[in-house]
């Protein structure tokens, strides 16, 4: 049976997961408060990393080094790339990139990490196709979407920043941890897989969106993740 690790960024989206957990053991390492116990029958360890690509990275290393891990799905918010994912819709990810890495002083392509054979990190495809059905079953009222999440240290609220994110990686929505956590767990060859529900729209009404629209997305999401561990 797999032992699954599941990252939030945020107190609150963790924190409904717990409620959802029995036989918790509770172990603080670099502050992170890492909830192990079982989620729908499953071991799984819940874990709330912080906010940014740099807290994201150390709580799946340490995952997979002290939890042992057999895979890694990530929960949490968004914001929209495109004018046919809306607020509250649900996005699945294909793959996942940062689109603030920037070596074109170098000569790389920008989001092109230097001297690493990807740059470009794909999801695990069973939990993708699960992830889906599940989808269906659970929020069959909400959009959902397969697609290319970026991931940079920046609240993206710019409609021009919004369309350059579409224009050079054809991204379908973007955040700050996601591919920070996919780059980790592809290096300690741990499938992945990421869930984002939309809260915004990644443009100049983005922080009246954000507050607005967060607990929903935030519910939809735990639908989501609990019904996915409970035929993974």
């Amino acid at each position: 049976m797999r032992k699954i690790g599941i990252i939030g960024a945020m107190e609150e989206e963790v924190n409904i997961l717990k409620e959802h957990m029995k036989d918790t053991e509770v172990s603080t390492i670099a502050t992170m408060g890492f909830c192990e116990g079982t989620l729908e029958g499953k071991p799984v360890v819940v874990v709330r990393s912080g906010i940014g690509k740099v807290n994201a990275a150390i709580c799946t290393q340490i995952l997979a080094d002290k939890y042992h891990v057999d895979a890694v799905i990530n929960t949490g918010v968004a914001g929209s790339l495109r004018n046919e994912i809306d607020i509250a819709d649900i996005v699945l990810s294909t793959d996942a990139l940062q689109h603030d890495m920037d070596a074109t002083g170098f000569g790389y392509e920008i989001g092109v990490i230097p001297r690493m054979e990807s740059s470009v990190f794909s999801a695990e495809e069973e939990f993708l196709t699960k992830a889906k059905k599940v989808c269906s079953e659970v929020i069959p009222e909400v959009g959902v979407h397969t697609g290319r999440i970026v991931s940079g240290d920046q609240f993206i609220s710019d409609n021009g920043k919004k369309e350059w994110l579409l224009k050079n990686f054809n991204g379908y929505c973007t955040e700050m941890e996601g591919a920070a956590i996919a780059q980790a767990a592809y290096l300690n060859h741990i499938p992945f897989l990421i869930i984002r529900a939309i809260s915004d729209k990644a443009d100049h009404s983005a922080e009246m969106a954000y507050s607005e629209f967060e607990e929903i997305a935030i519910t939809n999401t735990v639908k989501l993740l609990t019904g996915l561990v409970a035929i993974l």
